[in-house]
């Protein structure tokens, strides 16, 4: 004889016995992970609105349900002095429900405060290791301590009698703002329930939209010279000063474009010789050197290895590199450049 099954009979028994809580916790990790790596996802403002719980409250939430799986219970329990009133076990388990746990806000408010201290040790861990505080290693040590609280909170509660576990009460939160809502007392109360969800409304309107369209700051290029150490890292300091005509220096060019829109831009180097009176400068010859273009989008970096062989000789030969959003005029010079870059060499014969 067939007999009725619910859907939720074909789950394994660890998923349908696990409190709602904590499965909601997994799902949060599962969405946060999805929106961090999943193209498409990860330039949404989900990305955000997920990384923001995850790190400020998920950890501690599932640290303080292993600490306290038992719910709270705020009422004093008189021991009795007869023996025939129960067991010494009663008794123990009756002084249990009346002294242990913590309540809703305390809950909370520890699992805040708790979050913001695990977060910066596990980076603090991880700057110890090879992996470093990026972020595969962040998420990744982030959803392991999170995934093993979780399954130690999991076993914690399902160790304690089920009227003493600690459960979120999500039915009687829905029947009494129902009955709020939708049949109150006075007609002031009616008039407040309207407010309160206008108000929430905006919040929540006016939260989406400052996630979803952030304010616009400074608009800039960067625009910056490197060179190559000996451990051939790419550093801003001992830059060429001697140079042979001729002879190839390398340098590295390097281009952000924090323009908040994509820009086209190029690069003209030169070698000038020039005259400094006055605190004025004059260019008496120039030579063109190199000619780079490259099309950047907001936020995105470009560098360019590159080698350097003036033939114009001199002690105080200056290596310009000059920089244009679009296509360069005839004749660049410092005074029609976006950005300026210049080194002072001596190029001998």
């Amino acid at each position: 004889m067939a007999t009725d099954r619910s859907p939720t009979a074909l789950l394994p028994a660890s998923i349908r016995h696990m409190p709602a809580d904590l499965g909601g916790v997994l799902i949060i990790v599962g969405l946060t992970v999805a929106t961090i790596f999943v193209p498409g996802l990860r330039e949404t403002p989900l990305r955000v609105l997920f990384g923001l719980a995850f790190v400020l409250f998920i950890p501690g939430y599932v640290f303080i349900a292993a600490l306290f799986p038992e719910a709270h219970s705020p009422e004093t329990t008189e021991t009795s002095t007869d023996p025939t009133a129960g067991t010494v076990a009663d008794t123990a388990a009756a002084i249990t429900a009346s002294e242990g746990g913590i309540d809703g806000i305390e809950r909370v408010a520890l699992s805040f405060g708790t979050s913001i201290a695990i977060v910066p040790l596990i980076g603090l861990v991880l700057n110890f290791t090879p992996w470093g505080i990026r972020l595969v290693p962040v998420v990744t040590g982030l959803v392991g301590f999170t995934v093993v609280t979780t399954w130690i909170a999991v076993r914690r509660r399902q160790q304690l009698p089920p009227d003493l576990r600690f459960a979120v009460p999500y039915r009687s939160w829905i029947q009494i703002a129902r009955q709020e809502l939708l049949e109150p007392d006075t007609r002031r109360d009616s008039v407040l329930n309207v407010l309160l969800i206008c108000s929430l409304l905006l919040a929540t309107a006016s939260i989406g939209y400052a996630v979803a369209v952030p304010q616009q700051g400074e608009s800039f290029s960067e625009f910056y010279l490197l060179t190559e150490n000996d451990n051939g890292e790419l550093v801003a300091d001992n830059y060429p000063q001697e140079f042979s005509a001729g002879a190839n220096q390398t340098l590295t060019v390097g281009i952000g474009n924090q323009e908040y829109e994509p820009t086209s831009y190029s690069v003209v180097v030169v070698a000038q010789e020039v005259q400094v009176e006055n605190n004025s400068t004059q260019v008496l010859a120039q030579q063109q050197l190199h000619r780079f273009q490259t099309d950047l989008a907001h936020n995105e970096t470009w560098q360019h290895q590159h080698t350097v062989s003036p033939t114009m000789t001199g002690d105080r030969i200056r290596l310009t590199y000059l920089l244009y959003r679009g296509s360069p005029p005839e004749s660049p010079s410092t005074d029609t450049a976006y950005r300026e870059l210049h080194l002072w060499v001596t190029v001998s014969e």
